[in-house]
């Protein structure tokens, strides 16, 4: 008898110890840092796919959008962060909330999925965005944008997806040099990051969208590979995000891996460690 309850002794201590972890882990992952690793190359060359960060979620604050969402489609799990904190929307407010700036890189929710994105911060409430020849203009006045030559990558399978990148060069095989344009676009601000080319395309060129108040314009640094904010909600796509969609800002790289799997240690690249993002 005795041997049987300092099992079950042992079987609530260690119940216990994992509730505590995961209350500790969950609490630590609402307020302060989300994890992300980075699934699609809609932001080359500024993240690749395989990057792993850390979201800072006190940079702007606390709403709805920050409670972490668990799916596990493996096992059926789909717990969304709206089921477990959505009494805390529907006023497009926040929390100790700050003010995004121009330029930042930011996870946010998507408005109609409410899966994550990340992008980068183009246009502020009451801009006036547009591009014409794949080149920005804000509130009438076109985003400096100067040539600094090729990116570079090897055509192949990435990540997890196996997704095959586009490549400007034309169509290569496996193992081939796919090559797109690279540019600095710098915003008024003064702030400076590195955008991609592929080809010329609809969303090269586009009508006048103006930010409604309480909401940011997002696109991704692959120009031409990027699902963002010039796509419309009704067409699949970003378009405006609310203020309380907004997850946090991404400052830094922490590791990256050019591999399937974010353990495969043997896949990290040696040049990514503790990298800050532009």
């Amino acid at each position: 008898m005795a041997e049987k309850a300092k099992s079950e002794s042992g079987i609530v201590e260690t119940i216990k110890t994992i509730f505590w972890a995961l209350l500790i882990a969950g609490v630590f992952r609402t307020l302060f840092f989300q994890p992300f690793w980075i699934p699609s190359g809609s932001m080359k060359d500024t993240l690749l796919i395989g990057d792993f960060l850390f979201v800072n979620k006190m940079t702007y604050g606390y709403s709805y959008a920050s409670c972490p969402s668990v799916r596990i489609p493996a096992v059926g799990v789909n717990i969304d962060a709206e089921d477990l904190c959505g009494w805390l929307g529907g006023n497009n407010g926040r929390i100790l909330g700050g003010e995004p700036e121009r330029g930042d890189v930011v996870v946010f929710r998507h408005p109609v999925t409410g899966y994550d994105f990340i992008k980068r911060l183009i246009g502020l409430p009451g801009d006036k965005v547009q591009v014409k020849n794949g080149v920005v203009y804000l509130n009438g006045a076109p985003v400096k944008r100067q040539a600094d030559g090729v990116f570079r990558e090897e055509y192949g399978p990435q990540g997890p997806q196996r997704h095959r990148p586009r490549c400007e060069n034309g169509p290569v095989g496996d193992g081939g040099i796919c090559a797109k344009s690279r540019y600095i676009e710098t915003l008024p601000s003064g702030k400076s990051y590195a955008t991609l080319n592929i080809t010329n395309q609809q969303s090269d060129n586009t009508g006048i969208y103006t930010v409604p108040e309480g909401h940011y314009f997002f696109m991704g640094d692959n120009r031409d590979n990027s699902t963002d904010s010039r796509v419309p909600q009704s067409a699949r796509g970003v378009g405006f995000v609310p203020y309380e969609n907004l997850i946090g800002r991404a400052d830094r790289i922490m590791f990256s891996s050019a591999g399937s799997s974010m353990f495969a240690f043997w896949t990290w690249r040696g040049d990514r460690f503790f990298k800050g993002i532009e």
